[in-house]
């Protein structure tokens, strides 16, 4: 890891980015892809896009119980403890399924995690180099001060023509509830404080 940080801090230097500023990081599914961004005065800036290797076989929709192959969709946050650098799968960090909505839908379900190989069964596996990478900017955020990171994680980018496409799903009340999450991120730029009330999430 400490062998890539000069370069890394290189291209976070040309974004006008510091290696240890606080991160936010966004999944989305469908696209395979995970956007870490960085904070810059009051609002966050996205410092790169990466391809996720694969999140499992059980496609979009959320994890409702232990060994479905689901991989998690919502809203999590995590924790210095929460990182693994002698992880079995090179380096992660753990999501923290089940969280306050989960529970209280009754979801199952442990260990789900972002790390490397490359393999997965309901965690967002990435490469080796990419976990690397991605380890080392929330690792210095974490270091810094920062309290814990957000990850959010959804089915695809939840624009007005995705919503459409999926209205007829199980999954779109739910899906709904999430895109208020998204939709205050894209406007402000900065995450919302996320919380639980009467088995939905509600927001700032």
């Amino acid at each position: 890891m400490k062998k890539q940080t000069p370069q890394l801090e290189k291209e976070l230097n040309k974004k006008g980015l510091v290696l240890g500023s606080e991160v936010f990081i966004r999944l989305f599914k469908q696209e395979e892809s995970l956007e870490v961004w960085l904070k810059k005065d009051s609002q966050f800036e996205l410092f790169k896009t990466y391809k996720i290797c694969t999140y499992g076989s059980e496609g979009l929709g959320p994890k409702l119980k232990e060994g479905d192959g689901k991989a998690p969709e919502g809203f999590y946050y995590v924790k210095k403890q929460q990182l693994n650098p002698r992880s079995s799968y090179h380096l992660a960090f753990n999501l923290g399924f089940p969280n306050k909505y989960d529970k209280a839908h009754g979801r199952t379900g442990s260990a789900l995690m972002v790390h490397g190989n490359c393999v997965s069964v309901g965690c967002y596996a990435m490469t080796d180099d990419k976990i690397e990478e991605i380890y080392t900017i929330v690792h210095q955020a974490l270091d810094n001060g920062q309290e814990f990171f957000r990850v959010h994680i959804f089915p695809f980018k939840m624009s007005p023509e995705n919503m459409r496409k999926h209205k007829d799903s199980q999954w779109f009340s739910f899906w709904q509830n999430l895109k208020q999450g998204y939709d205050y991120f894209e406007v402000n730029h900065r995450p919302p404080n996320v919380d639980v009330n009467n088995r939905v999430y509600v927001f700032n």
